[in-house]
């Protein structure tokens, strides 16, 4: 199976990517609703967990990991390729870094995302690393992930936390915005009106999708990625409450039933 984690189910919106782009894959998700959110977590506890993550993800059938966390994407990706070397890991970083300077018109680019990942630096740095020329300004928006768990998608107080998290970023000039959490996407529209049309959005979600899509076509047939296909995908949580299957809905468009990671069988 395909292996994906997240701090919580906000990386549902990667889910529902990966399912929409490689519909005959079956995919396994694990979401580490007891701890989290990771964006307020030092880098050590965010590798730890990631690499628990993982550990917990290849027990239970995954061969390809996709790191759906943002924060984890930050600061743990190379410690995840070097403690699992015959793994084929993604992230959401990069791709995004890769798309985000494609569509830019005037290389100034910004980013939102979690104070964890605003902090690391790793948009600025990899985004400059390919480009020196390009200008990249972040903004921490710690607001937006309990609106959207508490299901305000529509409420006129949302809509005010959007446009105060983009001015900044607005006045800085940006063409391009890189939603850097996963409970950014479900937000997409409103996102869009603040940012204004001029505003390209790179949706980390779609890019490390294709780029998944791309490495198994062509991998086609090759022993290390036989994967299973059909089923519907298994969603595991560190913790189960009522409420988590209603905002699960609306990070994966549909219903779905979650499963307690303790009575996963091994």
């Amino acid at each position: 199976m395909i292996g994906v984690f997240d701090s919580g189910i906000g990386g549902l919106t990667v889910l529902r990517e990966l399912v929409r782009r490689l519909p005959g894959y079956r995919f396994v998700y694990f979401g580490d609703t007891a701890r989290t959110p990771y964006g307020t977590k030092s880098p050590e506890t965010i590798i730890r967990y990631a690499i628990e993550d993982t550990e917990f993800l290849l027990r239970r059938g995954a061969r390809i990991i996709v790191v759906a966390c943002h924060s984890a994407s930050s600061v743990a990706t190379e410690a995840l390729k070097e403690r699992f070397p015959g793994v084929p890991i993604f992230e959401v970083v990069t791709p995004s870094v890769k798309k985000a300077l494609q569509v830019t018109r005037r290389k100034v680019i910004g980013v939102i995302g979690t104070r964890a990942t605003i902090q690391s630096g790793i948009y600025e740095r990899l985004l400059r690393e390919r480009d020196p020329e390009v200008r990249v300004y972040g903004n921490a928006c710690p607001l937006l992930v309990p609106l959207v768990e508490e299901g305000w998608l529509k409420k006129p107080e949302t809509r005010r936390i959007v446009k105060k998290c983009l001015l900044p970023l607005r006045m800085k000039g940006i063409d391009t915005l890189i939603l850097g959490c996963t409970h950014y996407p479900v937000l997409r529209k409103i996102i869009q009106e603040k940012a204004g049309r001029r505003i390209t959005l790179v949706d980390p979600a779609e890019e490390v999708a294709e780029e998944v899509r791309a490495f198994l076509s062509r991998k086609e047939g090759s022993p290390a990625v036989d994967l299973e296909k059909d089923g519907e995908p298994l969603i595991f949580v560190s913790d189960l409450t009522p409420a988590f299957e209603d905002i699960a809905r609306i990070f994966l468009g549909r219903r779905v039933k979650l499963l307690k990671a303790e009575d996963a069988p091994l």
